[in-house]
């Protein structure tokens, strides 16, 4: 069996070419949001996160023969926990990225972290959109209280990200939720409802939507500011292609069952 660390929209292709080359798939998931993992026999799907410690018990437990790292490329804990278990299992940890998208153009300002992130964008005094998840919201809600600028967020229809917000103290009003990746037209919906001139985003590549966030600024003369993507653990192999992943995972782990 083989531990699919997903939650990205590239979890589906991946399952589904790993079960269709005869590997049983377990697909990991941080939270229980709706996520398509593929419709295959061989597909099974758990939700909640895991430690170091838990990872290696389930992989003793399930008889996981390698892990694949496809959690988000910003998910640093994540993919720290999927290569120390897999070196405490013995067993090969091979990493999905989705391929960088070319951020360039004049209003566009990159951040190393989120202090730093909320700094730029709160110093304009314009209102601002933050598309960078739930799972780091305090800096933004900080910044926001310190300087009066409204800001608003955009996060994942899902218990997990509300409850977030609350605990930031972020208003519902304020709340655009939903699964991305976003339109064009979606993403400058949200920039005339709440008046935005500036933006915070993940570089997350083409399929997490970065080029119509792009779009959408230019259009709209708003301010980009990206998070720079985190490095990951350069000691595993990484694919930035489902097929090419899936033939070197043939070769390390060969016997499995024919479909």
């Amino acid at each position: 069996m083989i531990l699919l660390i997903g939650g990205t929209s590239e979890t589906a292709p991946l399952a589904s070419g790993l079960a269709n080359a005869g590997y049983e798939v377990l697909v990991s998931t941080a939270t229980a949001a709706p996520l398509a993992i593929g419709d295959h026999p061989r597909i099974a799907r758990r939700a909640g996160r895991l430690d170091e410690e838990e990872m290696a018990a389930l992989g003793k437990e399930k008889g996981i023969r390698a892990i694949v790292d496809a959690a988000h490329p910003y998910a640093v804990s994540a993919h720290a926990v999927a290569h120390n278990a897999a070196q405490r299992l013995g067993i090969p940890c091979l990493v999905f990225r989705r391929t960088t998208a070319d951020v360039k153009g004049e209003n566009i300002r990159f951040a190393a972290d989120h202090a730093e992130a909320a700094e730029m964008a709160f110093a304009e005094g314009r209102p601002v959109l933050v598309t960078t998840g739930s799972r780091n919201l305090a800096p933004y809600a900080e910044a926001a209280r310190r300087t009066g600028v409204p800001f608003a967020v955009r996060v994942l229809d899902a218990p997990e990200s509300f409850a977030a917000c609350r605990a930031s103290g972020i208003p519902e009003e304020r709340i655009i939720a939903g699964r991305g990746p976003f339109s064009v037209e979606e993403n400058l919906a949200a920039i005339r409802r709440f008046a935005i001139a500036v933006i915070v985003t993940k570089e997350s590549g083409r399929a997490g939507g970065i080029d119509a966030k792009l779009a959408a600024a230019h259009q709209a003369n708003c301010l980009l500011i990206v998070l720079r993507r985190p490095q990951t653990p350069a000691s595993n192999p990484a694919f930035d292609h489902p097929a090419a992943l899936i033939c070197t995972l043939q070769d390390l782990v060969p016997h499995v069952v024919q479909a």
